[in-house]
């Protein structure tokens, strides 16, 4: 029972459990996931990125409530939807496919995406109700009639046909609620069809929609197979029948009826069964509330126990004053779990305060393993926590103060007095280097950090790098090739495995890292969905390939930088921001790229993520967890969640996660 994090999902799993022999038709097709044409606009992003993720998450409930959905933010509208012959299982694995078509158009305003079995859309206006566009609307035939012929067809017979088949499918789908399914002898073979158009048109957009679709995809003809992709309907031949049964049983309104009248005494008949596992589930669940809560408590107690009884605990009233009660003009900054102020303790230490936002007894087993983390870690290049407060009325957490502002304050800051020299910006390369490679190898556990960027990089009165907030840290352990998690972070710094698979493993820092880089030596942010701007990755690459690296370098150092060092930390930036995880270094290998004069740094072996659509061999073949409803997909996506909601947060330096 551990597993049911909430009762709206326990409530979810119980209605399959009850009712998924007895709801879900059997499917006689397979998922059809073949890819027909992926269409994305030559546009790109501008604002839409921000809130596509929460459209995206809409759609998938939908689909996985009724095979469709269609919702919008403005300016962001999406639409999917499965062919109407597939079951909800099978639709679940096709719209799942089709998510993964998603990141060829991540810098686009919209994209079309057709597979044989489903269609997913998204745009920058409501296009809901369009029938057709001429513009984008298309025809994909398939092979020519020369390789049928000595299957028993002829040229004219078959084009006569196909052209009667489609009039007929097109008049049952227009008749039958925008569905329907035909086939036609001819010769020794038999043609087969089948017409959809999409739930948001009227009956009249759909006839418009399929007649145009009929007349465009004659154009076909004699080949075997036809498609027409139109903005409002699909409609498709072919000599091989690929719907089952079941399609012509939803294009013949009697069979349908009968089976309506079936499945309406199956569920009277398991009625009984249906509340009697309702009822026993009620209880199973009140033991999970009463669980809940008695861990809840046993871990606070775990926690104040330990805090009180180490170097770690500070009294919350100590604290209090230490910050003036925590007064405005003492605020440092603000990230996602809480404000940070500046703090004068008794003993004349100057120390940072995060006064936490979520309460204690809530998140006692989180705050307690975060506490655990990072009170074990000491390094040069890394902030420090030197203890805690739980006792008092809100949760604090104590660092050491880091005397000048985070990394971005400096570099991005265009009235910053102060621009960096070369040597401070490889100085601070080498430190955040040094630093990761310690947490990834210099502790009895491996930790990610997960939020490698500008703003989380602290700097010294030397200048010295410091990484902090660890909010999002994970460790890793020894036996683990990878965790599997909501995601959670800043987008322009996320691994392409991590944004798009949820798999984190060290190498999703050492990819930040290298974003990182070019950041510091080019002296711009990588803003990877802004036109005005674009992604750095992609600019340095580019000079990469004409041997003009060096004009990557922030022009503010005047060439006061030696050209072979630079050119090497440019490198050394594109190779830890390769797409595949298999070909970026580790940061212990980094470390010494950077600073052993004497270790050659590799040329980089493929582009920046966001210039390819290279990634893993296998990534193809990866499903993505789509809904809590469905047990065969299991993986959280970028733009999909589990029933309770993982996060997808973009370019937010208070970025938080929300657990899978």
């Amino acid at each position: 029972m551990s597993n049911f994090s909430s009762s709206s999902t326990a409530h979810r799993v119980l209605l399959i459990i009850s009712f998924s022999i007895l709801f879900i038709s059997i499917s006689y097709a397979d998922p059809r996931i073949q890819e027909v044409s992926v269409n994305c606009s030559a546009t790109k992003y501008k604002h839409l990125v921000t809130v596509f993720p929460t459209v995206m998450e809409e759609v998938t409930e939908k689909v996985a409530d009724q095979n469709w959905g269609a919702s919008y933010i403005p300016p962001v509208y999406a639409l999917a939807s499965c062919m109407e012959d597939l079951s909800n299982s099978d639709c679940l694995l096709c719209f799942t496919e089709c998510q993964t078509k998603i990141p060829r158009c991540m810098s686009s305003t919209s994209g079309r995406i057709y597979l044989d079995g489903c269609f997913l859309r998204f745009d920058n206006y409501s296009f809901f109700q369009e029938a057709v566009d001429e513009k984008h609307d298309k025809v994909v035939c398939g092979k020519p009639f020369s390789s049928i012929t000595k299957e028993g067809f002829s040229k004219s017979g078959f084009t006569q046909s196909v052209n009667e088949l489609i009039h007929n499918v097109t008049r049952i789908a227009v008749e039958n609620k925008g569905f329907g399914v035909s086939d036609i002898k001819s010769g020794i073979a038999t043609v087969y069809s089948m017409a959809q158009c999409w739930k948001t048109l009227s009956s009249r957009s759909c006839r418009k929609c399929l007649d145009q679709a009929a007349q465009d995809i004659r154009s076909c003809t004699p080949s075997i197979e036809g498609r027409s992709l139109n903005a409002g309907c699909y409609l498709r031949y072919s000599t091989t029948k690929f719907y089952g049964t079941n399609a012509e049983k939803m294009s013949d309104p009697d069979k349908m009826n009968g089976a309506k009248n079936m499945k309406m005494a199956i569920v009277i008949a398991f009625a009984t069964l249906a509340l009697s596992l309702l009822c026993l589930f009620g209880a199973c669940l009140g033991y999970k509330r009463l669980y809940i809560l008695r861990k809840e408590r046993n871990n606070f107690c775990r926690l104040s126990s330990v805090a009180s009884n180490s170097h770690l605990n500070f009294k919350y009233e100590i604290l209090e004053k230490a910050t003036e009660s925590f007064d405005p003009s003492r605020k440092l900054g603000q990230g996602g779990a809480g404000s940070v102020f500046r703090g004068t303790l008794p003993d004349g230490r100057t120390v940072a305060v995060k006064r936490l936002f979520f309460n204690h007894r809530q998140w006692a087993d989180e705050f307690f393993n975060e506490v655990n983390l990072i009170s074990g870690i000491q390094h040069k290049n890394l902030v420090q926590l030197l203890g805690c407060s739980i006792e008092g009325p809100e949760s604090l957490l104590v660092y050491e103060h880091v005397a000048n502002k985070s990394l971005d304050q400096v570099i991005f800051d265009k009235q910053a007095t102060q621009t960096l020299t070369w040597r401070q910006r490889f100085d601070i390369v080498v430190g955040t280097a040094e630093g990761l490679a310690y947490l990834h190898a210099g502790t009895q556990t491996r930790i990610i950090h997960r939020d490698i960027k500008c703003s989380n990089i602290l700097l010294d009165e030397n200048l010295t790098a410091k990484i902090a907030d660890f909010g999002l840290a994970r460790r890793f352990g020894a036996d683990e090739s990878h965790l599997s998690t909501g995601i959670a972070g800043t987008l322009s710094y996320m691994a392409p495995e991590y944004l798009v698979r949820g798999q984190l493993t060290e190498k999703a820092d050492v990819y930040s890292f290298g974003v990182l880089v070019l950041e510091i030596i080019c002296g711009k942010k990588n803003n990877v969905f802004l036109q005005e701007s674009g992604s750095i990755l992609e600019e340095v690459y580019k000079h990469y390939k004409a041997n003009t690296l060096l004009d990557s370098v922030d022009p503010s150092l005047e060439g006061k930088f030696p050209e072979k060092e630079a050119s090497d930390v440019l490198q050394v930036g594109l190779l830890c921001t390769q797409a595949s995880i298999a070909v970026r270094p580790s940061m212990s290998d980094v470390v010494k790229m950077l600073t052993d004069k004497d270790f050659h740094v590799p040329l980089p072996k493929q582009p920046p993520f966001l210039n390819a659509s290279v990634m893993d061999p296998d990534a193809s073949s990866i499903s993505f967890g789509i809904s809590s409803r469905s047990s065969t997909l299991t993986n959280s996506t970028s733009f999909v969640s589990s029933s309770s909601s993982s996060a997808f947060y973009l370019n937010d330096p208070a970025s938080t996660e929300t657990t899978k």
